[in-house]
This record gives structure tokens, C-alpha cells and sequence, in this order.
């Protein structure tokens, strides 16, 4: 399957804010790979998963500013790594808020 099959088969709501017609998952799999943890359903991770394979996913995942900690947990779980080799965790930890001191 080509990059476009695989955009038009994730789920509608993850791109609202983009042009399908004019994204490309392979010049900006961080993008996509976040969108699709974060708010997609499981198709939608299969999907990418199919598409980018689970090494690519880690990788890229590992490099991420922010990632919902449910996220994080996930890939971990599922790659058998740690969370403090995940650039998030360590970003995080370093920027508490008011709310969550």
C-alpha cells in the first residue's frame, strides 16, 4: 500500500487540522505517528504500526517534546523499554506546573 492508502484509511477526525491530499507520512512520521497514539483508535494504530513498523515507531516516539503519559506508557509496555528513555518523560519532569506540584 502507498502512503496515500494508508492516510485515507485513518480516521478523519485525527487530521482535521491538515490537507490530507497534501500530507506525507514519510516526511513527517512524528506527526502522524503522535496523532494516531494520542487520539486514535486501534485500526488506527495498526495501521501505522503496518506502515512504519514498531522500531520506527520507538524511535521516533523516544525523540517526542510531548506525548500523553497513557501514550507513553503504552509504547513502553508493548517495546519493552523504559520510560526514561523517552525524551517526554525527562521534558516533563523538568517543567512542573502549578497545578500538579
Amino acid at each position: 500500500m502507498r502512503n496515500k492508502e494508508y492516510i485515507y484509511k485513518l480516521s478523519k477526525h485525527l487530521f482535521w487540522d491538515i490537507d490530507v491530499n497534501n500530507a506525507d507520512m514519510d516526511e513527517y512520521p512524528a506527526y502522524f505517528i503522535q496523532r494516531v497514539l494520542e487520539y486514535g483508535n486501534m485500526d488506527d494504530w495498526r495501521f501505522i504500526r503496518d506502515y512504519y513498523g514498531l522500531d520506527k515507531i520507538v524511535d521516533v516516539c523516544k525523540k517526542l517534546r510531548t506525548l500523553d503519559p497513557v501514550c507513553l506508557s503504552y509504547i513502553c509496555a508493548i517495546s519493552h523499554t523504559n520510560k526514561e528513555d523517552y525524551r517526554c518523560y525527562h521534558f516533563k519532569q523538568s517543567n512542573p506546573t502549578l497545578w500538579n506540584s
